[in-house]
């Protein structure tokens, strides 16, 4: 007999939904007390970056001995897909000043600024793996943090960024972070960006997990949308070229220097060779790599290329251990499993709860510690609500949204988080909707400085493929700011330096040479290829993925 559907949810999933509605009204004004710094420590010991197994040593490159996800491992232990006998290098199809890799929001922030310092257009090329804008850039939701009134300060957010991150940020970077952030929001709003405002014209502005003041920047439910949205109008405005479906395989160098890149059609199969004075990499992160067979909240095309080819070249890297896993992904129904639910939920009153109805964590803790304590309650505690593929997850109580705010305050502030559950029956105004952390967000990579600098000459980092800005944890808000800023900066001094050269460097792949010896005296073989391009979800391994903490 098949299963009986109320609402959207199998019969014994909404008898459950019944505890929830029970407890509503008291939980409406009780919110549980945030976790002291002890108790955040206990209950981080359930986070996947804590839990033991799914990582070792890396054996080869800059960072050799450091400690990363076996996934990670597994590319930065690779083979390049190339060799030097495979390409003609005496000759470039492009030869832009300046190769900019990657049209999220870093990479076209990076382009813009440096059209406005003085490189020419022409001189400019940006290489996209999919398409203009296909990138995680346009699925953030919630929010860009910038403090930009008072009683906020740079000051503050730059306490709160530290504290986040288990004060293991590059303070210098963290600076640059906050200092610039005002400017980024003026520079979005004289590009025309439609921000969330009040009825007296100032910005909303909404809590986000671990900050002490209410600086979060949105356009309801659609942020890094209406943020890219504007700014490659800007770009197309300024005639930037720029290319697509041409991933970068492989960096080119001069010793120390990057003088260009490969790129491969994903159409054609065919290679492009770009000599460049400079470049910057803006390639987002590594969500499509599953770390722990977590679902994902990232594009096709997070499979981390740039960490791959830049360490390859000789870049350094920092905090390559760590992986944030957002706490609200979805759970069910299975189509949207690991999708993005907005810690803006949370911080307009909607509240995690067990099995049983209860709330049991503070909502807006940083986001390592809100995953850990939902992870202690499906897995440990066994609080949580089982699927009918036999996923757990805790519900999250939407409705009380509303019953804070006002009714039509989801239909206003959620569009798009309540169109995408109405597809499968499910009114988010009227019912809890079921949760589980996913994976979400690069929180190291390539090491940066607060020009965005990688330890290379030539080479630039931005966006979620740079490291040193988040530590081990990074706070709600931070990844779009962080885009922009680190985008323009890099698009500045690119400017810069590439004013500074005379001459274009030679155009070799001779650290392939020094690295593939290095993977040879590890006793690494080389059936395995990086980077990946793409994701593979045919086969066995792919379709049995499981979720791996304990």
């Amino acid at each position: 007999m098949a299963e009986k559907y109320i609402d959207g949810y199998p019969e014994y999933m909404h008898k459950l939904i019944q505890k929830v509605h029970q407890t509503r009204a008291k939980r409406k004004d009780f919110v549980p007390k945030a976790l002291t710094p002890e108790g955040r420590e206990d209950v981080l010991q359930f986070h996947p970056d804590y839990a033991k197994g799914g990582k070792r040593n890396l054996m080869v490159g800059l960072n050799k001995g450091d400690i990363v996800p076996d996934e990670i491992a597994n590319l930065l232990e690779a083979y390049p897909l190339i060799e030097k006998g495979d390409i003609d290098l005496s000759k470039a199809d492009y030869s832009p000043e300046i190769l900019i890799i990657g049209g999220g929001l870093a990479g076209t922030s990076a382009a813009i600024w440096a059209n406005e310092m003085g490189v020419k257009a022409e001189n400019i090329l940006l290489t996209n793996k999919l398409r203009h804008g296909d990138a995680n850039s346009i699925m953030a939701e919630g929010g860009t943090q910038a403090a930009d009134r008072e009683p906020d300060s740079p000051a503050k957010h730059f306490i709160d960024t530290i504290g986040g991150g288990h004060f293991t940020n590059k303070p210098d970077v963290v600076r640059a972070l906050v200092t610039d952030a005002p400017i980024i929001m003026d520079w979005l709003c004289e590009l025309g960006a439609m921000l969330d405002r009040e009825e007296n014209g100032e910005f909303t502005e909404k809590w986000g997990g671990g900050t002490s003041v209410r600086r979060m920047h949105s356009c309801k439910d659609y942020t890094g949308l209406e943020e890219l949205r504007v700014l490659k109008d800007e770009f197309t405005n300024r005639l930037i070229p720029s290319i697509e479906h041409f991933p970068v395989i492989e960096l080119l160098t001069d010793g120390n220097k990057v003088t260009g890149a490969v790129l491969w059609n994903l159409e054609t199969g065919e290679y492009k060779i770009v000599k460049s004075k400079a470049v910057i990499m803006a390639t987002g992160g590594f969500g499509r790599l599953h770390i722990r067979g977590f679902p994902t909240t990232n594009h096709y095309g997070a499979t981390y290329d740039g960490v791959v080819l830049a360490y390859r070249a000789g870049a350094k890297l920092i905090d390559a251990d760590t992986v944030q896993y957002h706490p609200t992904g979805a759970a069910y129904p299975v189509q949207i499993i690991g999708f993005l639910l907005t810690e803006k939920l949370r911080a307009t009153g909607a509240q995690p709860v067990n099995k049983d109805g209860e709330a049991f964590v503070f909502p807006l803790e940083p986001r390592d510690v809100e995953a850990s304590a939902i992870i202690k309650e499906c897995y440990v505690r066994e609080n949580g609500v089982i699927t009918p593929t036999g996923l757990r997850g805790v519900w999250l109580d939407t409705p009380l949204i509303d019953l804070k705010n006002g009714e039509g305050f989801i239909d206003k502030s959620f569009p798009g988080i309540k169109r995408m559950y109405e597809r499968f029956g499910i009114d988010i105004r009227k019912n809890p909707v079921l949760i589980f952390p996913t994976l979400h967000y690069q929180n190291g990579g390539i090491e940066i400085d607060p020009w965005s600098h990688t330890s290379l000459e030539g080479l630039y980092a931005a966006g979620e493929v740079a490291g040193g800005i988040h530590g081990k944890n990074r706070l709600m808000g931070n990844s779009t700011l962080g885009t922009m800023v680190f985008g323009r900066r890099a698009g500045i001094d690119a400017a810069k330096f590439v004013q500074t050269q005379k001459s274009w460097g030679k155009l070799t792949l001779d650290h392939l040479d020094v690295y593939v010896q290095m993977l040879k005296a590890a006793n690494i073989k080389p059936e395995r290829r990086a980077p990946i391009i793409l994701p593979e979800y045919r086969g066995k391994a792919a379709l049995a993925r499981m979720i791996d903490v304990f």
